[in-house]
């Protein structure tokens, strides 16, 4: 073993175990590799951003722009419209969801059409009285399987259309992954639909309905002579310590909704604090503040010279820190709820959040978002976007702990409270999707017919040869912004540039595997140890490595990395290389053991419920179906 194979081979282990801890993101990692590359002498320094001039990332960038015209028109919309009927039953609504789920991901980006079809899973979930782990897994499941059916469906094929290029001279066709990717595809959606009701566990989401925000919701109003007056919101919440934040404001009867947290309190005002009462009432007293309820209480009996003294004592909730016999559950009432039992008529300040002009909403964190490693506090919430962070669900479990400072992931379940506009507005910058029924909306028909023609017209050019498929797609993007179909200014935000940025790095660092000889090495150990010169056992042998390394990194770095093994293995046994790609791009296109393996697992932990252990039970089978049905058919279709 040379100096030099040494040092790659060193690099790609550490680049492992990087991708699979999961400690720096992808792109980091894959830059990373590259730089150390670069300094050991292994990629000339002139060369080294070559890869980001490769057509295989210059295809990805540009289906994903035109996936955003597909999702922004309405045509997706559309056609889960046409596709699921209202009155459909439980298993053929999964069944139809999965299979266009499938077929979507073929043509567009697996996340999109996945956020796409998410809300209206889980309102099937719903009303069929589903558990959303079953609708939601089949899905996710089942756009992954479509991705592997053609070039463009995921971007491990164009990767390994990349490798057969630099290899052959001639990269794989538009529907070259077809045979083989479809009959995988067609197996592993049949076997998720009939096996997830026994396999996939009946998780419960925390939905918006089991957050009991309203339990959580204390109103405290500050005397004359307390401490807090003068005092700004934030330090109050500082004083509070007890992982309280003020919601809401009322002065005067006027309710300020996601308060600037500079704000100055005077004395009179109402604080809507968000808080666990266990904790709260001590936190009260120091600054002086008492509750609303207990407020309003003694001002009837003022009033009433004392004749209701009973009557309102009894209605009054018990102290929101002793957790006694008065509370509800979640340690209290509100001051709203108190009010009520005193026969008094609610102020304005507390009408609900929809008679106010507002509306609660749940957003999951979309893998890849802005949101991923930030906090509430970070966001700046409210003084930039007049919202208010309610509660986190990660896992499937409501999280309330430190919620400002709390550090938010790809694939929690945010419940946030603001103006729907400005809720829909931050969840299309930030990089979330709403989980609540979407109406159908067609902005224009016109667009949803050029969104259509456009990419149509793209895949053709590729499939017949007429210019490549980044010349295509590109020449798509362009007639798409020039058609107004993608808005020039939303081009750039429709491309997931860390994987741009992790394909750009890491195929001068495959490159650098086989310059060096590292890839083949890697081949005669498989071949030797392993395959001991049995082809159909290598190939196997491929696929199955490739499958797992997927399941625990980025499926276009599995690909970018097994790629060139591939190749070696083929010139090992003096096969084709065809067969040996192929297993590369069906082994990293099936991820099914982990929510950390492929994007859209990821996506649904959160608003199914699931938890790291649940993929493996429907994910296991699945993936030996997988082998099952694509070595055969790989053979068949690719001879060695």
């Amino acid at each position: 073993m040379t100096t030099p194979q040494i040092l790659v081979l060193a690099i790609l282990a550490a680049a492992i175990v990087l991708f699979v801890s999961g400690r720096w993101r992808h792109d980091m990692v894959a830059v990373a590799a590259l730089v150390a590359c670069v300094v050991a002498g292994l990629v000339p320094a002139d060369a080294a951003f070559a890869g980001f001039g490769h057509p295989a990332v210059v295809t990805v960038a540009c289906v994903l722009i035109l996936s955003r015209s597909l999702q922004t028109s309405g045509a997706v919309e559309l056609l889960t419209q046409r596709a699921l009927p209202a009155d459909v039953g439980g298993a053929r609504a999964v069944a139809t969801l999965t299979a266009l789920g499938a077929f979507l991901s073929a043509f567009m980006n697996n996340v999109g059409a996945l956020a796409l079809l998410m809300p209206v899973a889980l309102q099937v979930a719903a009303k069929r009285d589903l558990p959303p782990s079953r609708v939601l897994m089949p899905l996710s499941f089942g756009s992954i399987l479509g991705g592997m059916t053609t070039l463009i469906g995921t971007p491990p094929n164009l990767i390994v259309a990349g490798f057969r290029a630099q290899a052959t001279g001639d990269g794989f066709g538009m529907f070259a992954f077809t045979p083989v990717g479809l009959a995988v595809a067609l197996a592993g959606v049949a076997f998720v639909v009939a096996l997830a009701p026994t396999l996939v566990p009946a998780r419960k989401r925390a939905g918006a309905e089991s957050f009991q925000t309203e339990a959580y919701m204390t109103e405290a109003r500050i005397p004359e002579d307390a401490q807090a007056v003068g005092k700004t919101l934030r330090e109050i919440e500082t004083a509070l310590e007890a992982d309280a934040q003020v919601i809401g404001l009322v002065r005067r009867e006027v309710r300020l909704d996601a308060p600037n947290p500079w704000r100055r309190v005077r004395a009179g005002d109402i604080l809507m604090i968000e808080a666990e009462p266990a904790a709260l009432a001590g936190a009260l007293s120091r600054l002086g503040l008492v509750l609303e309820a207990d407020a309003r209480a003694r001002e009837a009996m003022e009033r009433e010279g004392g004749e209701r003294e009973d009557e309102v004592r009894d209605a009054q909730p018990a102290d929101a820190g002793d957790g006694g016999e008065g509370s509800d559950g979640a340690g209290g009432r509100s001051g709203a709820d108190a009010r009520a039992d005193a026969g008094e008529d609610a102020p304005a300040s507390a009408a609900p959040a929809e008679d106010e002009g507002l509306a609660l909403a749940e957003l999951v964190v979309l893998p890849g978002s802005s949101l991923a490693g930030r906090s509430a506090r970070d966001l700046k919430l409210r003084t930039r976007h007049g919202l208010t962070l309610l509660a986190v669900s990660r896992q499937g479990e409501r999280s309330r702990a430190r919620l400002r400072t709390m550090m938010l992931r790809a694939g929690d379940v945010l419940l946030m409270q603001g103006p729907p506009e400005r809720l829909a507005e931050f969840a299309g910058a930030v990089g979330a999707a709403p989980l609540a029924e979407r109406a159908l909306t067609i902005p224009n028909r016109r667009e949803i017919v050029l969104s259509i023609a456009i990419m149509a017209a793209a895949i053709a050019a590729a499939a017949f040869g007429i210019v490549p498929a980044a010349i295509a797609f590109a020449a798509g993007v362009l007639a798409a912004m020039a058609t107004r179909v993608v808005a020039p200014r939303t081009v750039y935000a429709a491309v997931d540039w860390p994987v741009i940025v992790l394909l750009g790095a890491l195929i001068p660092v495959a490159g650098a595997m086989e310059t060096t000889g590292a890839a083949d090495l890697l081949a005669r150990g498989l071949l030797d140890v392993f395959a001991q010169g049995n082809a159909p056992i290598a190939l196997a042998l491929v696929l199955v490595v490739t499958m797992t390394l997927s399941d625990f990194m980025n499926n276009a770095a599995t690909a970018a990395v097994m790629a060139p093994v591939a190749i070696g293995a083929a010139h090992g046994l003096d096969a084709s290389p065809d067969p040996f790609l192929m297993a590369v791009a069906v082994g990293a296109s099936c991820a099914f053991l982990t929510p950390i393996g492929h994007q859209n697992n990821t996506l649904i932990l959160g608003p199914a419920g699931l938890r790291f252990g649940d993929y493996w039970r429907l994910g296991l089978p699945l993936e030996v179906l997988v082998v099952a049905v694509s070595v055969p058919a790989i053979l068949v279709v690719w001879p060695l």
